[in-house]
């Protein structure tokens, strides 16, 4: 798990926040289209009136690693750079984010559990500020 200081941001500023990050992959050849099962929003409990839903993110990519750990090689796949970010009217302390994130990922799990066969996913928390 990776932190930042509370510091980073001065006080009263908006602060965008990874919750978030990891990959999203399946067969390249598979018509899996990412929209029908995700979301791009996630309703987080709001700490203030003025704070906005996490925004779900996938942009393609090339497979950031040769092999899967059981020695497939990641090359007959497709890639996605998968990022759940909120923008916080003030910055959170990292507890609160903590919670977000398990929000976040408690959301998706079963999401990402009703994919298709073959698409796979790995997501770690990350409480970084963009």
């Amino acid at each position: 798990m990776l932190g930042v200081s509370a510091d980073q941001t001065q006080a009263g500023e908006r602060a965008a926040i990874r919750l978030l990050q990891g990959y999203v992959w399946h067969p390249a050849d598979a018509d899996v289209d990412l929209e029908q099962f995700l979301p791009r929003e996630l309703d987080l409990t709001p700490r203030t009136p003025e704070d906005e839903n996490a925004h779900v993110l996938w942009d393609d990519v090339t497979p950031p690693f040769a092999f899967f750990e059981n020695g497939e090689p990641t090359a007959g796949q497709a890639f996605y750079q998968f990022t759940v970010l909120k923008v916080y009217e003030e910055r959170p302390s990292n507890d609160s984010l903590h919670e977000d994130a398990l929000a976040a990922s408690g959301a998706l799990g079963p999401l990402l559990e009703s994919t298709p066969e073959g698409v796979g996913w790995q997501l770690w928390e990350d409480l970084r500020e963009l």
